[in-house]
């Protein structure tokens, strides 16, 4: 320890004023990449396509089924748009004939955990694999297919959950267009910032949990259509397999 100490010494004059700043700014980075999904910081995510996208988005639905999923369907279905929705095992057990409509109608389902537990961030490696496969199981049960991709609670990155994915064998979705559709309130709101940002190859984030998202969607289908977009599931827009084969 002493030894530690005196080469700290050092390596920074005398001074623990940078030593610290850097000690810091490492804890600043590492709870940023905690958080932001898109920097790959713990484990890898697809949350874009980047080239070729040919005027394509892909609309993402989390926290469901609920009631409010059968709307949501019926607006996709009015403008034969596709999307994926990342389901809570709990709300799948709630909701099981839900589950099944939006696989019949074309819609891909993926894995938001069995509980979505406010404290999924500190959970251990055994306790996510746990989620994921609980998961799966009720999904599996309720639709007939595994999923293979994952959204984790609150877009959370750690080693916990880029040691479970891999024990899983899923992959972590992400999203590049973040409606924050949970926490404002504004309708008007929400429509500007997802627009506002709005590019082709973009995977948007919105929760099939509320009128407010629904009412939202009202606006924004047609805006998309009128504007050369399509939504398609994530599967179709990164060229990937969305369940196990």
């Amino acid at each position: 320890m002493a030894g530690c100490i005196a080469l700290l010494i050092g390596i920074f004059g005398g001074s623990f004023a940078w030593f610290f700043a850097i000690l810091l700014l490492a804890a600043g980075m590492t709870a940023w990449g905690a958080f932001d999904i898109r920097l790959g910081y713990f484990a890898h995510a697809f949350f874009r396509k980047k080239y070729h996208a040919e005027g394509r988005i892909a609309l993402t639905f989390d926290d469901g089924p609920s009631p409010h999923t059968a709307e949501v369907l019926r607006l996709l279905k009015a403008y034969q748009f596709k999307a994926t929705f990342f389901c809570i095992g709990k709300q799948v057990l709630a909701h099981p004939d839900m589950a099944k409509q939006i696989i019949d109608e074309g819609h891909v389902i993926g894995n938001h955990t069995y509980s979505h537990r406010q404290s999924f961030g500190f959970l251990k490696e055994k306790d996510v694999v746990t989620e994921l496969e609980r998961c799966n199981v009720i999904i599996q049960q309720s639709v007939g297919k595994k999923p293979k991709f994952f959204r984790p609670p609150f877009g959370v990155t750690n080693p916990s959950v880029a040691k479970a994915v891999q024990h899983t064998k899923q992959q972590i979705i992400g999203w590049s267009n973040r409606s924050l559709d949970t926490v404002t309130w504004e309708e008007d709101k929400i429509y500007q910032r997802v627009c506002k940002k709005l590019k082709p190859g973009d995977i948007i984030l919105f929760h099939d949990t509320s009128q407010r998202t629904v009412n939202v969607l009202k606006r924004l289908l047609p805006y998309l259509q009128k504007n050369g977009y399509i939504s398609v599931s994530v599967d179709d827009l990164l060229n990937l397999h969305a369940y196990e084969q």
